[in-house]
Parts: structure tokens; sequence; C-alpha cells
């Protein structure tokens, strides 16, 4: 069972989220931060976030600033912000009284979840899936308006049929980010998942982050998994791997 939610953002809108609630015994519960322009409904949020409630971890999976039922303008965002938004839903989960345990992230939303670990009391473990070692990654999905943005300051970009408008801030924020001192700095366990034949985030960004990331850190080849964990099956055995892994992270009461 699905619970609509929402709360504010950093920039005041509000977010809208859906809470994945276990149809069972709770063993703990979970913020999800979906890829670079995908959303909460995505196949990989809807279907990893399920998968987790099925094993009794229930899990928020919002949409950021500008996407799916959320207010506010895409362009306004950031990694920063979402970054920040994460944290934001971390700390709506603990004033409803079901403080975050886990935080876990695909893609983009990877290595905002990693970023914002340090910003969430009580937190117990973090996951990233097909993540990227450094946000600017994203670079290559619009390195055709590049030029135009920084020179106008901004750039309408098609994307899945929607218009969504790059800006300049979102450039230079991304590419100021330090995701490897973040990682470094963690101080909580760390799974990293990524499929070996991803072609849109090689996995050598797996291989970096793990290699920063101080113990303990664990890392599972999703093999035969795409990026976006599309296939059948994909999803959901990644939520296994996920549960099985943080098992002994959420047996510890409060």
């Amino acid at each position: 069972m699905a619970e609509q939610v929402s709360f504010p953002s950093t920039s005041g809108h509000r977010l809208a989220g859906l809470l994945d609630v276990p149809p069972g015994p709770v063993r703990g519960w979970g913020v999800f931060a979906h890829g670079f322009t995908l959303g909460k409904d995505s196949p990989a949020a809807y279907r990893i976030c399920r998968g987790l409630a099925d094993e009794g971890i229930g899990m928020l999976r919002f949409d950021n600033l500008g996407l799916g039922g959320s207010e506010g303008d895409w362009g306004d965002g950031s990694f920063t912000h979402k970054v920040s938004d994460t944290a934001l839903a971390a700390r709506f989960m603990a004033d409803r009284g079901t403080p975050a345990d886990l935080l876990v992230g695909h893609s983009f939303g990877g290595a905002a979840v990693i970023a914002a670990a340090d910003q969430v009391p009580g937190l117990r473990a973090v996951v990233s899936i097909g993540a990227p070692s450094e946000p600017r990654h994203v670079e290559h999905n619009y390195d055709a308006l590049l030029e135009k943005v920084m020179a106008e300051g901004h750039a309408e970009w098609l994307v899945g049929g929607r218009a969504l408008t790059l800006k300049r801030a979102f450039i230079e924020d991304v590419r100021a980010a330090d995701l490897k001192h973040r990682i470094r700095r963690l101080t909580v366990p760390l799974l990293v998942m990524h499929s070996p034949t991803d072609s849109t985030v090689n996995v050598e960004n797996a291989s970096a982050i793990f290699k920063a990331a101080p113990h303990p850190r664990s890392f599972v080849a999703l093999e035969g998994s795409d990026h976006l964990l599309t296939a059948r099956g994909q999803a959901r055995r990644a939520a296994r791997i996920i549960s099985a892994w943080a098992d002994q992270y959420l047996t510890t009461d409060r």
C-alpha cells in the first residue's frame, strides 16, 4: 500500500512523495532518491521501493523539484538542492515517527544519498545503485547544449517528451560538487551496486566510489542489468539484495 505525502523543499515548493508501507511487520524505514530526470514513479524507484516494502522496509520515494507531482521548476534545482531535499525527506520521516535507517539512491540519486548521509541523524546505512563517482558525469546528457547555456544562461532541453530548462547555475553546481570528499567522510556502511555492462554510467564509477569509501563497505555486481533496471526482475532482485545486506543494520532497536 502506498500513502501519498508531501513536504516542503529547500526552495519552499512542496515535493510530492509516496510512502510504500510494509504489508506486515516493519524492520525499518528508508528514503529513495531517483535518477537525474526520472521521478518517484520510474520503474527502478517503484519496483525497488515496493520490493523493499514487501521485505519489511518502508520506503519514501519523492519527485524532485518540478518533476512528477512536485511543485516548482526543475531548472531552479541543482545537485545541492537534490542533496538537501533528500535530507529534508529524511527529516519528514523522523517527524512522522518513522526515522530513516536507510538511504537508497539510483544513478544521480545514488550520488545524492552519499552526499546527504552526514545530514541524516541516526542513519544506519547507504546504498548507491548505478551511481556516478562525480555528479558532473550527467553532462554527457546535455553536452550539445553546454556552449549555449554557458553563453546565454539557460536553454530549453527536451527530455522524454518534456521541455526542461537547463540553467548555467545547475552546470556550475554539478561541476563544483566534490563527491569523493563526501565518500571518504562516510560514517555509516555503504553498499555499492552496479552492472558491469552499464552503458550509461560505466562500472569504473562504482570502483572509484568503492575505493574511496571507508570500511564497512560492500560491492555487488548486478550482472545482466541495464542502467535503468527495466528488464523483468532486475529491480526486485536489487531490492532483495539490499534487504539482506541491510538486515544486520536494522536489527538493533533505536
